[in-house]
C-alpha cells in the first residue's frame, strides 16, 4: 500500500513528505497536477525525491482546467465580490480529480494534501476527493491535523536539513493558469496593502510602460479564439495574455470575502488574463444578448461562482447552470479591442455579426425608424402607469390617515 500526495513544491506539501514518512509505514508518492503553476518540472521532481518521495509524477491538466471550468467562468463573467476571478477554486477540482484517478490506478490506501485547517482548500480537496474516491482510499491532511503554523513547518524542514527560502515562509503563493494568489501577514488584516515585492509576476503599475498597448481579442460562441488576429488555442492564448497584462501592471488586487467556513478572509491576487478576458467578454455580451439574458446570467453565474468557490462542483445543479451558460454563448462572437495601460484594462469597443445595435432601427437620442412620435408617447404613458397608480393609492391612504388623526 502507499500514500499519494498532491504535491505543489511549496512549504506545506514539502513538509508533508518527510512527516508522512516518519509517522506512517507506507511509502509516499508525489503527484503534481499542473494547472498552470509549474515553471521548472525538473526542479520540482528533484525536490520531491530529495524530500523522500518514492516517485514523482507530473500531469499536465491545463487544457482540462479550461474545458471543464474556465470557459464557464468566462461565459458567466464570474468575479467573486465583483473583484476576484476565482483563481484557485477550479484548480483544486482538477487537481483532486487527477490525483484520485492516479490513486485508484495504483491502489493507494490514502491521498494526502497540504491544506491547513483555516482555509478554503481543505474543504475543496476533501469534498472532491471523497466524492471521487468511492471509499477506495482515506483522505489525509497532515498540516491541518497537526495544526502547524508556517513557521513551525519551516522549522521542521530545516531541522532535517531541507532548505526553506525566506520568501516561502513569509508568503503563500499559488500560481495557476487563471491567476496567482498571495497570502501573508498583510492579508490577515482588513486594511494593510501587500507590498510591491509580494506580487511575484506583474510589473508595478507605476513602473509599467508609459505608452498604452491596444490588443484585439476574438471570441467565437463565448470562447477566446484569437489574439491580435492570430488564432490560438485557449491555453496558449491565456498564457500570452497573462504575460502582456503583467507587463502593463494589469490584474493586481485584494479581495475580502466570506470563506467556506463562514469567517471573513482576505487574499491578494494578480490575474491579468482573467481580468482582461472577462472585461472584454462582458462588453461583447452587452452587444449581442437581450437584457433578460444578461439579467438571468448575472444571477446564475454569481451562484455558480459561489458553489465553485465553496467546493460544490459535483452538485448536479452545476451541470444545469453550465447548460444555461452554454446556450447563452451561441451568439457571443466577434472582436473586442482592449487598451492596457498603467494597471488598467479598458475596453475600447467591439463588434459582432450578431450585434443588436442596429442603426437601421434607431439612433439613440436622435432618429428612429421602427416607431413614430405618437408610438413613443403612448409607450411612455403606459410604462409609467403602475408607479402613477401606486402614487395615487398611497397618497389617498396618507390623506385618510391624516383625517383620522
Amino acid at each position: 500500500m502507499a500514500i499519494l500526495l498532491a504535491f505543489s513544491g511549496g512549504l506545506d506539501t514539502s513538509f508533508c513528505i518527510p512527516f508522512l514518512r516518519e509517522t506512517r509505514s507506507e511509502p509516499v508518492h508525489a503527484v503534481t497536477v499542473d494547472t498552470g503553476g509549474v515553471a521548472d518540472a525538473d526542479a520540482l521532481k528533484e525536490r520531491a525525491l530529495s524530500l523522500g518521495a518514492e516517485t514523482h509524477q507530473l500531469i499536465d491538466a491545463r487544457e482540462a482546467l479550461f474545458e471543464d471550468h474556465l470557459r464557464f467562468l468566462i461565459a458567466g463573467n464570474v468575479l467573486r465580490g465583483h473583484v476576484y476571478p476565482l483563481c484557485v477554486g477550479a484548480e483544486r477540482v482538477v487537481q483532486a480529480r487527477e490525483v484520485a484517478k492516479r490513486a485508484r490506478q495504483m491502489g493507494a490506501s490514502a491521498v494526502a494534501h497540504g491544506s491547513t485547517g483555516a482555509g478554503n482548500d481543505q474543504v475543496r480537496f476533501d469534498v472532491a476527493l471523497r466524492a471521487l474516491s468511492g471509499g477506495a482510499f482515506d483522505v489525509l491532511a497532515p498540516i491541518r491535523e497537526q495544526e502547524r503554523s508556517r513557521g513551525e513547518s519551516a522549522a521542521f524542514l530545516r531541522e532535517r536539513g531541507f532548505d526553506v527560502p525566506s520568501s516561502t515562509a513569509a508568503y503563500s503563493v499559488n500560481r495557476g493558469l487563471w491567476g496567482t494568489t498571495v497570502g501573508g501577514r498583510e492579508t490577515h488584516t482588513s486594511r494593510q496593502p501587500l507590498p510591491e515585492d509580494a506580487y511575484p509576476d506583474t510589473t508595478p503599475p507605476s513602473e509599467s510602460p508609459d505608452a498604452p498597448r491596444t490588443i484585439t481579442l476574438s471570441f467565437e460562441e463565448g470562447r477566446p479564439t484569437a489574439l491580435d488576429g492570430q488564432a490560438r488555442a485557449p491555453v496558449p492564448l491565456i498564457e500570452r495574455l497573462a504575460a502582456l497584462g503583467a507587463e502593463h501592471g494589469v490584474g493586481r488586487g485584494l479581495h475580502t470575502g466570506d470563506t467556506v467556513l463562514g469567517i471573513k478572509g482576505r487574499v491578494g491576487f494578480e490575474a491579468p488574463a482573467a481580468k482582461i478576458l472577462i472585461a472584454a467578454h462582458r462588453e461583447l455580451e452587452k452587444l449581442v444578448l437581450t437584457k433578460w439574458q444578461r439579467y438571468q446570467k448575472d444571477h446564475l453565474a454569481d451562484f455558480y461562482g459561489t458553489l465553485l468557490h465553496e467546493g460544490q462542483h459535483f452538485d448536479p445543479v452545476m451541470r444545469d447552470i453550465e447548460a444555461f451558460l452554454d446556450s447563452s454563448q451561441e451568439v457571443v462572437t466577434g472582436p473586442v479591442d482592449v487598451e492596457l495601460f498603467k494597471g488598467r484594462a479598458r475596453v475600447l469597443g467591439c463588434d459582432s455579426p450578431f450585434s443588436m445595435m442596429d442603426a437601421g432601427t434607431a439612433d439613440y437620442g436622435e432618429t428612429h425608424h421602427a416607431w413614430d412620435g405618437r408610438d413613443a408617447e403612448g409607450f411612455a404613458k403606459i410604462t409609467g402607469l403602475q408607479p402613477t397608480l401606486a402614487g395615487k393609492a398611497r397618497g389617498a391612504m396618507r390623506e385618510g390617515a391624516m383625517r383620522e388623526t
